[in-house]
């Protein structure tokens, strides 16, 4: 079964691995992603129009970061947040609730955890508690207009299933890159 399959191991080895590497390197790789994400979720607003459609993959480059090193991919997470405060201070709200949440989510379980339900739980998690933040207690309508900011039953389970499917596409995405580009990070 799909859900219960282990992680491939050589995303543990890389991760390792890239504890060896030096300090300078690491914040390198870090800060290269980190420009990286602000870049691609400021498209949208630079881009109106096709830059929504190139903003959700902000995602990939603090996911892979927390999956070489979780404090590394921590300090793109924050430095992602400084840069589009300065590039674009309209996405403040998305990336830190939404897009950059969900990479450290999934980042962490691949640090803690070896199989995808896990993985993807972590992902999903925090995906659902950051969307919920947005709506509930900042009461920003990151659901659009159309979505009652009271609490309901039926936008909190469709919000979490959501989150779900989002952070399964998120893994496999995260799994298929890395396996591309762990040989240069190392």
């Amino acid at each position: 079964m799909y859900f219960l399959r282990d992680i491939p191991s050589d995303v543990q080895h890389t991760h390792s691995e890239f504890q060896k590497q030096t300090r300078m390197k690491k914040l390198m790789v870090g800060s290269v992603l980190a420009s990286m994400a602000a870049i691609l979720q400021a498209a949208g607003g630079f881009l109106p129009g096709i830059g929504y459609l190139i903003s959700p993959f902000a995602t990939l480059p603090i996911l892979i970061c927390a999956m070489f090193s979780l404090p590394i991919g921590t300090m793109s997470y924050i430095l992602t947040i400084v840069m589009l405060f300065i590039l674009q201070p309209g996405e403040l709200f998305v990336f830190p609730f939404t897009t950059g949440l969900l990479a450290l989510g999934v980042g962490t379980g691949f640090s803690f955890f070896h199989k995808r339900l896990s993985v993807i739980f972590a992902g999903a998690v925090t995906l659902f508690i950051g969307i919920m933040i947005l709506l509930y207690v900042l009461h920003f309508p990151i659901l659009g207009p159309a979505v009652s900011m009271s609490f309901s039953i039926m936008i909190t389970g469709g919000i979490s299933l959501f989150a779900f499917l989002y952070s399964v596409i998120w893994v496999e995405i995260s799994l298929f890159f890395f396996k591309r580009i762990k040989s240069f990070m190392i």
